[in-house]
């Protein structure tokens, strides 16, 4: 038997994001429901739900925009000039600003990137195949530090002085081409490490493997709670003559969000104070480099010298030798010279279509994957909070409803195998930020024997209340609170609640009419 084909994975650790969009979850759920007027009654809390949280970060969220707007790019200068403040209440209400914000990335579940992913990133090559560097004289090197100083995190990036990479979500990228020069490039490459590892030279030239990266059989199967992702690339490749003139696929995980918090040195041109968010989406692990703020442009890669150096010093050789045989001839000279400019050249301008390459696709990746900056990314992940927060409570009051009561290990167990049961999905379920805001609801109780369980639905609803947004709406519609409430319990699906609110106007007015036909 032939020896096993290896596989390169990517280990990491699963998310506590519940991937499913809300209307979807409620939907799903209510559905599961037997009696109707229960449904109803679920359709009613998942919404009260929604407005109670939303109104919880409503003054957190407010304040995080309004400290923004002293420290945006565009205008925050202004905003500070205005206010004329000192430079201590600027730093006390930048640490202000970044202590809000990261709380609001914590609760929206985006995790900082370590120095592991970034070498499991680097030690891959997808689309991008130059080596990336950060100029780092153009970025601030104060702000971050003062920050954990005062707020310690564990296991910081190197380049946590520089800037900070939040990322979430896992997905895959795949590409399907030729790819013939990368190709080539590997089998030049092999043929390198073959010198080395032959030379003992290779212990020199190379680091060991990083941990975040684990090589598998691909027999083998993986049983714990770390998410794994297959990384298919060139380099790991049987460069058989069907691969190597054909067409192959790459795949590359991907993080679905990366966002880049930085600051640009004080020499440059650009307010000092501003700080920079920016937010991409479906970044390929193995070109996460794209991201980097202030990237420098490459040079020649190790290959190209490598090619370069190999030409030189055989066209030398081969010229000290034409020289030393035969007599010092023009006509045999030229042409080598010729042959050796020739090749340096076309070295030369090779690399000049590859930097072309780079900054056409800095150029996409900035175009399509940039989803928003600024005050848009904060708008986001204010939004993104509340959705994370609602499904939360939604999926654990369910389940309690459904299973009845249960321990905080019972409940995290169960919201999980529900997620993966009904919709097919997996996440690190965060039972105990659930039960708090479940707690903090009145909609659960805690026995002696620390077992959880939920009020019913109807009673639950009265607990939490009619909500701001119900009485606007009610008052929008001009009806009574009895006839919105009978209305939307009686036709009420969750997946036409964002409509009902609007078409109740039709059910209004139809009352009306049939009032005025029976006293005339």
């Amino acid at each position: 038997m032939g020896r096993k084909k290896k596989k390169e994975v990517i280990r990491l650790e699963r998310e506590s994001v519940i991937p499913i969009l809300k209307p979807k979850l409620v939907t799903i759920l209510a559905g599961s429901i037997e009696q109707a007027s229960d449904k109803g009654e679920f359709a009613k809390l998942c919404r009260r739900v929604e407005y109670t949280v939303r109104a919880w970060y409503n003054l957190q969220f407010e304040d995080l925009m309004h400290m923004y707007t002293l420290f945006d790019p565009i205008h925050g200068a202004q905003k500070l000039k205005q206010y004329n403040l000192p430079p201590d209440e600027i730093d006390a209400l930048e640490q202000d600003f970044l202590t809000c914000l990261f709380e609001v990335m914590e609760k929206s579940n985006f995790k900082i990137i370590t120095d592991e992913e970034l070498e499991v990133a680097k030690s891959g090559q997808y689309l991008l195949n130059f080596p990336v560097k950060v100029d780092e004289s153009k970025l601030d090197k104060d702000v971050f530090p003062r920050f954990f100083r005062d707020h310690p995190h564990e296991n910081l990036p190197a380049f946590s002085d520089k800037f900070i990479m939040f990322r979430r979500g896992i997905g895959i990228d795949h590409t399907t081409n030729i790819f013939f020069k990368e190709k080539i490039n590997t089998i030049i490459f092999r043929i390198w490490m073959g010198f080395l590892t032959v030379t003992f030279l290779k212990r020199l030239f190379f680091k060991k493997k990083p941990k975040g990266c684990k090589i598998a059989d691909e027999a083998s199967s993986v049983e714990d709670e770390d998410l794994h992702v297959e990384r298919i690339r060139i380099e790991n490749m049987r460069l058989s003559m069907k691969n190597l003139f054909g067409k192959v696929t790459l795949q590359e995980p991907t993080f679905e969000r990366i966002i880049i918090l930085y600051r640009h040195s004080a020499n440059r041109k650009i307010p000092r104070r501003a700080i920079f968010i920016k937010h991409f989406k479906n970044i390929p692990m193995a070109d996460m480099e794209l991201v980097l703020p202030e990237k420098i442009n490459p040079s020649l890669t190790p290959m190209d010298w490598i090619k370069f150096l190999i030409t030189a010093v055989f066209g030398l050789v081969t010229l000290i030798s034409s020289i030393s045989i035969l007599k010092v001839d023009i006509w045999v000279v030229a042409p080598i010279l010729v042959a050796i400019v020739g090749y340096a050249l076309k070295v030369y301008f090779s690399f000049q279509q590859k930097i072309i390459a780079y900054q056409n696709l800095i150029t996409r990746s900035m175009y399509d994957k940039q989803l928003d900056s600024g005050r848009g990314t904060l708008l986001h992940l204010c939004d993104d909070v509340i959705q994370q927060e609602v499904k939360e409570v939604i999926v654990s009051f369910f389940v309690l409803m459904k299973q009845g009561n249960a321990t905080i290990q019972e409940l995290d167990l169960r919201c999980e195998e529900l997620i993966k049961q009904k919709f097919g999905d997996q996440c690190n379920f965060e039972v105990l930020d659930a039960v708090q805001k479940l707690e903090k609801l009145g909609i659960v109780s805690l026995d002696s024997t620390g077992r959880i369980s939920c009020v019913p639905l109807s009673e639950a609803n009265e607990i939490i209340g009619t909500t701001t947004e119900e009485v606007v709406i009610r008052a929008k519609l001009g009806a009574t609170a009895e006839a919105v409430d009978g209305y939307l319990l009686r036709h009420a699906t969750p997946a036409a609640l964002p409509v009902m609110e609007v078409t109740f106007e039709r059910f209004r007015r139809g009352v009306a009419k049939a009032a005025t036909r029976k006293t005339t």
